[in-house]
């Protein structure tokens, strides 16, 4: 981004974040080379210019923005989130085995090419139509120009969907009778958590993805994962055959898949799949060169870490005879004992995380005591595929508690505790005053104990937000932990936070829209109403009473919706006699309304909308919600 704030002209490198670095330099096998011979194998050939372009002009993906990430490590990246970071930026197109290519490193996820027997078998698709074209583009370009006969979505997140209309319209999927295989739940959860929650998650996701940072040595370096998003137009063709069980096959253009289902894992609804002639095993994002999320920073449900471990192992025994294992990112593992070696390692990596976090659950520690106990044994720990590089140890093993015994430690004391303004306050007032505090927190700044500063300064900006040496303070302690931070999630929070007690948060704006249109097409019609639910301010709403019925004459579609009690509940697939109000428009023009092109006003006007009742129903239902804003204060009230 080209407003991006100015970074700090000289960046402070403390004692204790140089003695980090030099302890992990000294505890890691850096010497192994062997993740950099994989990374480079089988490659063909780049992306023949320096941008890969959106239609607007403007750059999905800056190839020269990354070019920094070659030379040797600066003090303020951890050597190890470096060590990734360069790993992840080898990007072209890759050829893995017979008759089948990726094309890494221009976006967060790879795209897979198979060749069938007519055309290409695309294994997901990036984030964006901008990059997915490009993608199509380069692999016809040097391999040969092949429609595209069957396409693969491996799970229920967007950066292996959203860039399905770059490749595929639905009208070609029709015509040619096209396979879209996705597994069971796919659609509704790939649309659900960034509809129902979306301004959250998209104003969390600016601070783990450091959407809002500079690409440089003291701003974003890498997400771990891979090595950032594309830009672009975001879509969704809907898939046409779903996998619901383990065992079940396919035959896609000639070719055979075999698929392992691996629902609430990664994602709620994820799969895995085997080309037993290619012998190539894909892992979807179960397994990767990374330790990762149990829970995303970004938010969203807590996922198994015992489910986790037990589909690898049940990975490990329906397909022994895997010659090459590759996944939605990084690079793959070849070799029939090197394929079986990553995925036990990766499934003792998550059932050691979770039978260690019940253990000492079981003996009475809390989840913040739990994540200071647990460390990976060195025979987990030395294995770059299992470093904090995405999730960490730490914040895993609160999520595994989390799942079992949620939010409460069962300490009566953190049962109801005052909420940050009102505690911080309370804390000042006990403490000294907010100079006082700054004043002792420097001696600990100076001492590198960064955690506790910015643990006790957080308090004195929450009570305070204009006293400008504890934001100042706080800001170094947040540098100084990202500088530090293996994971590239955790140091881009850190490094957000600092920048956003030096500049201030974005301006806020409205968060208008549910999606793009691109999207909307495959989203289910509860789902909007889900949000409306959810957007409704049920203090303003008590008293109201409203009963309306929706007919969508294109898609056939209808629902039935009720406001009582503060509260907006609805029925899919029928109407009600006696209502307020019933209205007919067609689905196309309700997505237009949902991604804010047309206003509530344009959406009832006379020829485009059926009404049959009372009108101001509707404008008085849109009266009582809530508009939500993206850039919401974080680190500050």
């Amino acid at each position: 981004m080209s407003d991006h704030p100015p970074v700090e002209d000289k960046p402070e490198i403390t004692a204790a974040t140089a003695a980090l670095h030099s302890k992990i330099l000294d505890y890691l096998p850096f010497e192994d080379q062997t993740d950099f011979e994989d990374a480079r194998r089988g490659f063909i050939t780049r992306w023949p210019d320096e941008q890969i372009l959106r239609k607007d002009g403007h750059p999905s993906w800056d190839i020269n923005a990354h070019e920094y990430i070659y030379g040797d490590c600066p003090p303020t990246v951890n050597p190890s989130l470096w060590r990734q970071a360069q790993l992840n930026h080898i990007h072209g197109l890759f050829k893995v085995t017979d008759r089948l290519w990726q094309v890494r490193g221009y976006d967060l996820a790879n795209i897979s090419f198979i060749e069938g027997a007519t055309g290409w078998i695309l294994i997901d698709t990036g984030m964006t139509a901008d990059f997915a074209a490009a993608a199509l583009k380069l692999v016809n370009d040097t391999l040969g120009e092949r429609p595209v006969t069957g396409l693969i979505y491996t799970h229920s997140h967007v950066d292996h969907y959203g860039g399905s209309r770059g490749i595929i319209s639905e009208e070609d999927v029709i015509a040619r009778d096209i396979p879209i295989i996705a597994p069971d739940g796919f659609l509704q959860e790939a649309v659900s958590e960034n509809i129902i929650a979306g301004a959250t998650m998209r104003r969390r996701a600016t601070y783990m993805y450091g959407i809002l940072l500079p690409n440089n040595p003291e701003g974003h370096v890498d997400v771990g994962l891979g090595p950032g998003h594309s830009s672009g137009s975001i879509g969704l063709v809907a898939p046409n055959d779903i996998i619901k069980k383990t065992g079940e096959e396919r035959v896609i253009d000639g070719v055979r898949v075999i698929f392992q289902y691996t629902p609430d894992a990664e994602a709620p609804s994820e799969m895995m799949f085997y080309f037993p002639e290619l012998k190539a095993l894909c892992t979807s994002e179960v397994v990767t060169h990374i330790l990762h999320n149990v829970y995303t920073p970004r938010g969203a449900k807590v996922r198994d870490a015992l489910a986790w471990s037990k589909y690898i192992h049940e990975l490990m025994e329906m397909f022994p005879d895997a010659d090459v294992v590759f996944a939605s990112h990084h690079w793959p593992t070849w070799g029939k004992e090197k394929v079986q070696t990553f995925l036990g390692l990766q499934r003792d990596l998550y059932k050691y995380l979770h039978d260690e976090t019940l253990r000492l659950a079981n003996h009475g520690l809390t989840p913040l005591e739990i994540a200071e106990e647990v460390k990976l044994p060195d025979s987990l720990a030395k294995v770059f595929a299992n470093r904090d590089y995405y999730g960490t140890v730490n914040h895993n093993v609160k999520a595994i508690y989390q799942l079992y015994f949620g939010w409460f430690d069962g300490n009566p004391a953190n049962l109801h505790p005052l909420p940050p303004e009102q505690a911080a306050i309370k804390y000042l007032e006990f403490m000294g005053g907010a100079d006082a505090i700054v004043e002792k927190a420097a001696k600990c700044y100076e001492d590198g104990e960064f955690r506790w500063v910015a643990q006790v300064l957080n308090h004195v900006v929450f009570a305070e937000p204009d006293h400008k040496p504890a934001r100042e303070l706080l800001a170094r302690a947040c540098t100084q932990m990202g500088y530090q931070a293996e994971s590239g999630p955790w140091r881009d929070f850190y490094l957000t936070g600092a920048q956003e007690l030096r500049h201030g948060a974005p301006k806020a704006r409205v968060l208008a829209t549910a999606g793009s249109i691109d999207t909307l097409k495959a989203v289910p019609i509860n789902l909007f109403f889900d949000l409306l639910a959810v957007r409704l301010n049920g203090p303003r709403a008590v008293g109201t009473s409203l009963s309306l019925n929706f007919n969508f004459s294109d898609s056939g579609e209808k629902l039935h919706a009720t406001v009582n009690n503060g509260v907006l509940n609805y029925v899919e697939g029928k109407t009600a006699a006696n209502c307020d109000a019933t209205f007919t428009f067609t689905r196309e023009r309700w997505n237009e309304f949902a991604a804010a092109n047309i206003s509530l006003e344009e959406l009832l006007e006379n020829g485009q909308t059926k009404i049959e009742g009372d009108t101001n129903s509707l404008v008085k239902l849109f009266s009582l919600l809530d508009d939500f804003t993206v850039f919401f204060n974080i680190v500050e009230p």
